[in-house]
């Protein structure tokens, strides 16, 4: 099978480069690196769900499927007092993740660890989620972390996924309503939905 962002140890060789994004309106520079997500830019899907995603202050969020970290380290750095946890199964996405977190000052809020899916968080719960979902990884491993998400929320959470409507958006809407008691779109631009999932059924 044809590497692809999801492996866990890519094999493409290392060609490290600095790229600059404006995101909720501050100057942002991420490291990068091949056989990490979208790579040469912050692509904008990610840049929709940064702008759109409404986060308590405070509070503490998962960014699942992080990559070199532009949604949880934009995030964390314009909602005042939140923390993040970005985790994901690139390891090498992850160091990216780190060292972006320092470059843009805020590795005091920012946790960045190896995990597949919540693997690497225990039990631990989160005011929100928020996923790019890894979607050439397939629709079982989507819709596990969508589960996932819902067993990692606190009864008062939120998960904010975004996903192209040709890449399935309307069913994974279906698959949320299926686990999550009040789904609705919150934006659809350009093609992509960002759904928002309120967490609060017993299961």
């Amino acid at each position: 099978m044809t590497e692809h962002y999801y492996s866990s140890q890519p094999d493409t060789a290392s060609d490290v480069r600095e790229i600059h994004a404006e995101l909720r309106g501050r100057a942002f520079r991420f490291l990068t690196d091949a056989g990490v997500f979208s790579k040469k830019g912050v692509d904008f899907g990610s840049r929709l769900l940064i702008e759109t995603a409404a986060l308590p202050d405070e509070g503490v969020f998962a960014d699942v499927g992080c990559g070199y970290g532009p949604i949880g380290i934009a995030l964390v750095a314009t909602v005042p007092n939140s923390q993040a946890v970005l985790l994901d199964v690139n390891t090498r996405a992850v160091e990216l993740a780190r060292k972006n977190a320092e470059i843009n000052g805020v590795a005091d809020r920012v946790t960045a660890l190896v995990s597949d899916g919540f693997e690497a968080v225990g039990e631990r719960r989160f005011d929100a989620v928020l996923i790019n979902p890894p979607i050439r990884a397939g629709k079982q491993v989507v819709y596990r972390l969508f589960a996932e998400a819902r067993d990692h929320l606190k009864p008062s959470g939120t998960l904010w996924v975004v996903i192209r409507k040709k890449q399935g958006a309307a069913s994974a809407r279906d698959e949320l309503n299926r686990l999550f008691t009040s789904v609705d779109v919150a934006k659809q631009k350009k093609g992509y939905w960002i759904l928002r999932a309120e967490q609060g059924r017993e299961y």
